[in-house]
């Protein structure tokens, strides 16, 4: 058998916490819940207008671009070009876009298979040559350098 004093102390830490835990329960009282509204802070979205310079000063604040116009480079480090060099890229990858498809055009047969043989164009020369067993290895050297590359096809 127990002690009596033993007993009567864990009877009274039982009455101590439920006493504690029903006078929570009533200080909390009746919750109470509303419907949740999204109300815009930028004013381009409805916000309110007085935000607007908070939200450029904070904006302006983050910005670690410079407007500085000695740079000839962007913070990338990638050359910046003008409208005319722009231009002329443009127009340099459409006529070899043009040769590439008139090369392609005479290396594939009737059939949509390729040809071996060898195309020469002003700075390139292509070489197709069957490697046997369905494959074709196609090598471009550039005429001016001497530098070539290829690579392997099956038919």
């Amino acid at each position: 058998m127990k002690p009596k004093h033993t007993v009567l102390s864990t009877q009274i830490r039982r009455a101590f916490y439920a006493s504690l835990i029903c006078a929570s329960w009533a200080a909390c009282g009746p919750a109470a819940a509303t419907e949740l509204i999204y109300y815009p802070t930028n004013p381009s979205f409805g916000g309110n207008p007085l935000n607007g310079p908070m939200l450029l000063n904070s904006a302006q604040a983050q910005n670690k671009h410079t407007d500085d116009p000695d740079l000839d480079r962007d913070p990338f480090g990638i050359q910046q070009e003008t409208p005319l060099q722009t231009f002329n890229d443009t127009l340099q990858r459409s006529i070899l876009s043009r040769v590439a498809a008139s090369a392609t055009s005479q290396i594939i047969g009737g059939d949509g298979m390729l040809r071996p043989g060898t195309i020469e164009t002003g700075d390139f020369t292509i070489s197709i040559i069957d490697a046997g067993g369905g494959v074709l290895n196609i090598t471009t050297t550039d005429k001016s350098s001497g530098a070539s590359t290829s690579f392997q096809v099956g038919q």
